[in-house]
Parts: C-alpha cells; sequence; structure tokens
C-alpha cells in the first residue's frame, strides 16, 4: 500500500511539471492568436520573453487604438500568462484603455496637460473647448507631460503639441496621419565623433583610463544623482561594483514631475553625450546589460534615441554592453527607482520594500546601477574637465552646476544652467529675463509637486541639497515653478495634491487614502487644519516610497506661509 502510495504521488508529481494544453478561464479565439501573432511574432523556443509584456502591450495598443479584451486574452495565451496578470499590468498604466469587444476604439486621443505651468497658461479653458468642439475624438486632461517650458501643452496622438490652441489642436486632429512632427534637430552620431565623441568611452573600455580615477573624479567632484534623490554617485558606483556579478543598469528618464522636462531638453540636443556616459559608467561598474526607460510622453525622443541606438550598435567605438529601450506607459509612480525596475521587468510599477536596496537586488534579481539621465549626460564632460573645474562653480557656498527647469510666470522659461546655490531671485533675473510682463514674485515651487511652496520673501535661499529642508522643501529634480501676485498658492497645492492623489499606486493604504482624503479637504473653504496636519503626518511617516512621503509639503507649506489664502480651521 505504501508503494502504491508512492507510486501515486510521483504521478501527481509529474503531471504537476508539465505545463498545461491550456490556461484555465476564457480561452483565446484562432483570430485573436493569429492578430496578436502577427504583431508581436512567433514565440520563440523558449517562449516569449515575461520582461516583454509591457513593449507588447504597447504594439497592441498602438494598432488598434486600445487594448481589447480578445486581443489581451491572446496575450496571455501566447505567452504562456495567466490572463488575470496581464489585465492586472494593463489595466495599471494610463496609456493603455481596455475596451470590451463590442466597444469602438477612439480614433485619436487628445491629452491635455492640467499640471501646474499649463493650468497657469490656460489649459483648463483649453480642455473644455476641445471637449466642446472635437466631438468625434476622446479629449482628457492628463498629467504633467514634460513642457512645461511650451505652455499649454497637449498631445495630438503620439504628437507633441506646444503652446496648444483650440485651433492648432483641430489641425493636427485632421493631419495626424499624414504629418508626424520632425524629429528634433540633435547631434547625431557622425557629428557626434567627428568633434570628439566617444573617445573617452574607449579609453576607459580599453583600460587606458583607470577605473578607480574615473570613481575618483566624480567623487572629488561632488556630483550627486540628478533624478531627486541626490544620492553621490561616485558612491553609487563604489557600492555596485563591489558586488557579485553579473551586474546590470537602469536608466531612468521617466521624468514625470510636474515643471521637469531638462532631460527631455537635453536627450533631444545631444542624445550621443548621453550613450557616452553610459558607456563610462557600464564599464567602470562592470554592467553586462543597460536597460533606458524612457516617459511614453516623449515620442519624438524615443524615435531619435531608437534610430541612434541603432547607428551606434552598427558602428559600435568600443565593445557595448547589452542595450535595450524600454516604454513607459504613462504613471508618474515608475520615477520612482524600484516601481521602475518593476515596470521594465514587465510588471506593475509598484515601489519594492527596502531592504535590499536594489544596488544589491535590484533588476532581474541582480546588483543594479540605477541612474537619472542628467547624471550621465554630465558623465564625459566632468571627466574631460576634471573635478576642480566642475566644482569650481556654484554660489553661497555651494559646488557645482545645475539644470533647472524654469516654468511659469517668467518671460524666459526654459532649462537654465545655472550654478549650484543659485538663489531663485537671482535664477529669474540673470537666466529667465525677469518676471512676466505685469507680473510679480509671489511663491514658488523649488523642486516640481514634490518640493513644497516658499513665499517671495525666501527668495534668496539657495538653490540646492541640503539648502531648503530647513524651511520644508527640498529641490528634488530643480523643477522650478513661478507663481505670482495673481495666483494662489493654495491652488498650487491642490493642484499637486490631486496629481498625489491620481498617481498614487494604491499599494499603501496612507498614500491611496491620504492623497484623496487631503484632495478632498483642501477643496474646503475653510482648511481644517488639525485634520491635514494628522494626514500630512500619517502620510510622510507610514507611506511605502517617495510619492506619498513627500505629497504632505505643499500642506504644509501652505499652512506655514500662506495662512491667510485658506482661513485655518483649529480645532480645540
Amino acid at each position: 500500500m505504501a508503494n502504491a502510495t508512492h507510486i501515486g504521488l510521483e504521478q501527481v508529481r509529474q503531471q504537476l511539471r508539465q505545463p498545461r494544453s491550456q490556461l484555465k478561464g476564457r480561452q483565446a479565439s484562432d483570430e485573436a492568436r493569429a492578430q496578436v501573432r502577427a504583431l508581436i511574432g512567433a514565440p520563440p523556443a523558449d517562449g516569449h520573453r515575461r520582461d516583454l509584456l509591457i513593449e507588447h502591450l504597447h504594439v497592441l495598443n498602438d494598432h488598434f487604438y486600445g487594448l481589447f479584451e480578445r486581443h489581451i486574452v491572446a496575450l496571455a495565451a501566447e505567452m504562456r500568462l495567466p490572463v488575470v496578470e496581464v489585465f492586472e499590468v494593463a489595466s495599471f498604466y494610463h496609456h493603455f484603455e481596455i475596451l470590451k469587444d463590442d466597444a469602438t476604439a477612439p480614433r485619436i486621443t487628445v491629452r491635455v496637460c492640467d499640471s501646474l505651468s499649463c493650468s497657469l497658461a490656460g489649459s483648463d479653458g483649453l480642455l473644455r473647448q476641445l471637449q466642446r468642439e472635437l466631438l468625434d475624438v476622446k479629449v482628457v486632461p492628463v498629467p504633467c507631460l514634460g513642457r512645461c517650458e511650451q505652455a499649454p501643452a497637449a498631445q495630438v496622438g503620439q504628437q507633441a503639441v506646444a503652446q496648444a490652441t483650440l485651433q492648432v489642436v483641430t489641425e493636427r486632429v485632421a493631419a495626424q496621419q499624414t504629418a508626424p512632427n520632425p524629429l528634433p534637430e540633435a547631434t547625431r552620431l557622425a557629428a557626434y565623433r567627428q568633434a570628439g565623441g566617444y573617445q573617452l568611452a574607449l579609453q576607459v573600455a580599453a583600460g587606458l583610463k583607470d577605473h578607480e580615477s574615473v570613481i575618483q573624479c566624480l567623487e572629488s567632484s561632488g556630483l550627486r544623482g540628478l533624478g531627486g534623490a541626490g544620492f553621490p554617485a561616485g558612491r553609487k558606483w563604489r557600492i555596485v561594483r563591489s558586488q557579485p556579478g553579473p551586474r546590470l543598469m537602469a536608466v531612468n528618464i521617466d521624468e514625470g514631475e510636474p515643471g521637469t522636462f531638462k532631460d527631455r531638453t537635453c536627450l533631444e540636443a545631444d542624445p550621443h553625450r548621453f550613450l557616452e556616459g553610459v558607456l563610462i559608467a557600464a564599464s567602470v561598474v562592470g554592467c553586462e546589460a543597460v536597460y533606458i526607460y524612457l516617459r511614453d510622453e516623449y515620442h519624438e525622443a524615443r524615435v531619435l534615441l531608437t534610430e541612434e541606438l541603432a547607428a551606434l550598435k552598427l558602428n559600435p567605438p568600443c565593445v557595448l554592453p547589452h542595450i535595450e529601450l524600454r516604454r513607459g506607459a504613462g504613471a508618474y509612480i515608475c520615477g520612482e527607482e524600484s516601481a521602475m525596475i518593476e515596470s521594465i521587468e514587465g510588471k506593475r510599477g509598484e515601489p519594492r520594500l527596502r531592504p535590499p536596496y536594489i544596488a544589491e537586488v535590484g533588476l532581474f534579481g541582480r546588483p543594479t546601477l540605477e541612474h537619472n539621465f542628467e547624471t550621465l549626460y554630465w558623465i564625459r564632460e566632468l571627466i574631460e574637465q576634471g573635478a576642480d573645474s566642475f566644482a569650481s562653480y556654484g554660489r553661497h557656498g555651494r559646488k557645482g552646476l545645475r539644470r533647472f527647469s524654469v516654468s511659469g510666470r517668467v518671460k524666459q522659461p526654459g532649462v537654465k544652467l545655472a550654478p549650484a546655490g543659485i538663489t531663485l531671485r537671482e535664477l529669474v533675473d540673470e537666466h529667465c529675463g525677469g518676471m512676466a510682463e505685469g507680473h510679480t514674485l509671489y511663491a514658488y515651487l523649488p523642486g516640481g509637486a514634490s518640493g513644497g511652496i516658499l513665499p517671495a520673501r525666501l527668495a534668496d535661499v539657495p538653490l540646492d541639497f541640503d539648502t531648503l529642508q530647513p524651511h520644508g522643501c527640498f529641490i528634488g529634480s530643480a523643477a522650478v515653478m513661478v507663481l505670482s501676485q495673481h495666483d494662489s498658492a493654495r491652488e498650487a497645492a491642490l493642484n499637486v495634491m490631486r496629481f498625489f492623489a491620481h498617481e498614487s499606486c494604491g499599494q499603501c493604504t496612507p498614500c491611496r487614502v491620504g492623497t484623496d482624503k487631503a484632495a478632498q479637504l483642501m477643496a474646503a473653504p475653510v482648511w481644517d487644519a488639525d485634520t491635514l496636519q494628522d494626514l500630512a503626518q500619517v502620510m510622510g511617516d507610514a507611506s511605502i516610497c517617495g510619492l506619498g512621503q513627500a505629497a504632505p509639503n505643499p500642506i504644509r507649506c501652505v499652512l506655514d506661509y500662506f495662512p491667510h489664502e485658506v482661513a485655518v480651521e483649529v480645532k480645540t
């Protein structure tokens, strides 16, 4: 009897090891599978890669103008994944629209930015106009499109529209199928190499430039991560380099922080300066593969980067690591490093609990060097000119240079290269042509939606890492949004809190519930200060990632610096 039982268990185990002939649940039709296979290709011998799920969803979404349920089921069958898993991933990202099989996909989708800089420029009225006039297309408000210097910004399909008006958007809708935007006038590979590009990467890869000296240069310069967290770049390279191989690299060009557009601007001007920084970092740290995560709103930049990566691989200056360009799908949370890694792996972009940190257990479980675009964009120039040259810049006791994304009520918005530690007043006067006509400085956001709001009387505080914390703010990605006497700090705070509520991944209760409840309370004529302070405390202390932890900043800033705007109610 015991032997029979053992044989029975072995048969069960053998059955469990064998893949099912078909997955449970709704079955894919032959027609839908054929349509999906025609777009993503037949599965290789070892099956479709799980981490390419989001890329495949993009292919379907682009082709059919939405994700029909029959195609989601077919994609699950083609990738040998549970249907619910594919639905869960697709439903997480804003740019995927799941449609019933009997639905009609929108001919085109027009997105109008409703974040702060665009709202100041009249995007709310533009949205209402477009919704009234364009009855045959889908018109929706969306979070920051990364074009704050071009406010109000919109997107027709995948094409960006700067300084959008009803007439311009209507014309773009009519010509959408025949008139794509021209690619940015960037420095292409031949011109970059002719000017000495990739010589440094070649020296580093060939061992002619000592790897230790490169790290020491980063450390001496004081270069810090420029995506928001500000972790010292040289120290990060040392940490990841010390981990056992294989090591990987993940590059963050998601740039979803409202007010931020410097990465797009630099990428569209000189993609190879960034790519040379990638190659140098990969050589020094010993990264075998590089995954570049680019936000979906940057369509023109994605086409440009795709072309230049292909040209680089065709004519490499040295042995290249494996490089893949991945496409975001409209989720601000994927700017958080671990959420980005989850997305690259083809999952919902939900931040991971730490420890372990991604330098130890990151992408695909391997030690991972994660960097923001601008940090890598600095590498070549910094090493060629030397740490002392970079550190010689700066004001008010600070060192180095920073790129500031400046938008709002200034004459000349845009990306401004300025000394670290420059003040808001100096930045506006020296680099932005002063305040816009008829506007005087009232308040400013020094670090995008997350960085808080300061009054004009604090416009002489140095803008840099660690200088703004005593005032309840931080520099973050250096996204500076300027408000005037015609604006309201209270309304600005409400705008960014609604953004946080919309973009919360929902994984943790303090952020999911706290941001939504805070937005409701902040919309009231009189603010319930006690409840808002309690919410701020819980969000800051208990949220998993920086979104929920930073969301209280605008609340506290308005209560501290602009109480006259909210007629504060304090419970006794």
